[in-house]
């Protein structure tokens, strides 16, 4: 998916790369990819966890220039349909991680004198996507905005906050959940619908939220900050 392409992106062009995730068997899939990239088990919507996380890294390798904040999943329904449970766990899993990896960098970050943040958001945060997942899209707008003001509040420390926005790819989540939600297990299906919504015609993947991960972590970014990259080809620009 998005994040262990981001990984890999990273690490070919030279970065350290401390890859975190909660499940072990996925991390280790990601580590098959780039065996350079250093694995790390870690619940990011617990806060001393992400503090011990955070700690790690500089222990290691002495300083956070890049963090990317790529958690997230969706979850069907409105507010009538959804369980006050799941609403909790969805802006726990999409937007309580980006508000505790940034909590605990920024610190380090504006004692080194700089750093770039690279939080993942949704086009679901920006407009209607073909269903309703009302907590998934409050929580990915919430991301956009939240990435805005740190963008502002920490500009004069030397630090950039930008979001990535991807659009209707084809990624692993698409396989395991939006298929069974959407088109009774059909992926094909599915992908066809989510097509058909793009005016480039095609579905992208994880590759191209890399690349543009890759340049907002860049020096080659170093005037811009506060702002978006959508990675969506054209959808969010149609008005159907």
């Amino acid at each position: 998916g998005n994040g262990r392409a981001s990984a890999v992106r990273l690490a070919q062009e030279g970065a350290q790369v401390l890859g975190v995730d909660l499940d072990k068997a996925r991390l280790e899939e990601t580590l098959s990819h780039h065996a350079e990239i250093a694995p790390y088990l870690c619940d990011l919507t617990d806060s001393a966890a992400v503090l011990k996380m955070a700690k790690h890294c500089l222990d290691v390798y002495g300083r956070i220039d890049v963090l990317v904040n790529n958690v997230g999943g969706s979850a069907p329904g409105g507010p009538v349909e959804m369980d006050e449970a799941t609403w909790d766990k969805q802006l726990a899993y999409n937007a309580k991680t980006v508000f505790l990896a940034c909590k605990h960098v920024l610190p380090i970050m504006e004692r080194q004198g700089g750093g770039a943040i690279v939080n993942v958001a949704s086009t679901s945060g920006l407009r209607w996507t073909g269903s309703a997942q009302v907590a998934y899209a409050a929580s990915k707008a919430g991301v956009i905005q939240l990435s805005r003001v740190l963008a502002v509040q920490y500009a004069a420390k030397g630090i950039r906050v930008n979001c990535v926005v991807p659009g209707q790819l084809h990624t692993p989540m698409v396989e395991a959940r939006l298929a069974s939600q959407r088109a009774g297990g059909d992926v094909g299906k599915l992908l066809e619908q989510r097509q058909r919504r793009i005016p480039l015609g095609f579905a992208g993947d994880g590759r191209d939220t890399a690349a543009a991960i890759a340049f907002l972590a860049s020096d080659e970014a170093r005037f811009v900050t506060g702002t978006e990259i959508v990675v969506d080809g054209g959808m969010t620009a149609r008005c159907d």
